[in-house]
């Protein structure tokens, strides 16, 4: 993918954003909204005090990236595929899992994808209301 103004992101200056972006906060914000200049804005600065020089747009790219890489990824384990792979695949599971998870319970990708375990946990909650 382009990176913008073609400056690599370094394992330490990804670190640091995956680390910005597991912060609650942050995370609540990014779910609720679609216009996020400002919430790109304060990640630039929390990485300014790292000492990375990253401005607003260059961090959402990379976010974005990574999220799409995380996803595609994601999406091949489910279907049983294990070549696919990236570097911070776990960081971001950690991150985006249960986001993920509740995406797909949400969505009406046929009951029989679910193991059943998950239908009777529900039904159970369900009933309890």
């Amino acid at each position: 993918v382009a990176n913008e103004g073609g400056k690599h992101w370094t394992v330490n200056e990804v670190r640091a954003l995956i680390r910005i972006w597991s912060d609650k906060n942050i995370q609540q914000q990014l779910e609720g909204t679609v216009r996020n200049k400002r919430i790109f804005e304060q990640v630039a600065a929390r990485l300014q005090k790292f000492g990375i020089d990253r401005d607003w747009k260059q961090c959402r790219t990379k976010y974005k990236n990574l999220k799409h890489e995380y996803k595609s990824v994601k999406s091949a384990q489910d279907s049983g595929s294990t070549s696919k792979s990236m570097k911070f695949f776990n960081e971001l599971d950690a991150i985006l899992g249960h986001s993920t998870m509740e995406q797909a319970s949400k969505s009406d990708s046929g009951e029989s994808e679910r193991p059943p375990e998950w239908k009777e946990a529900k039904s159970e909650k369900d009933s309890i209301g």
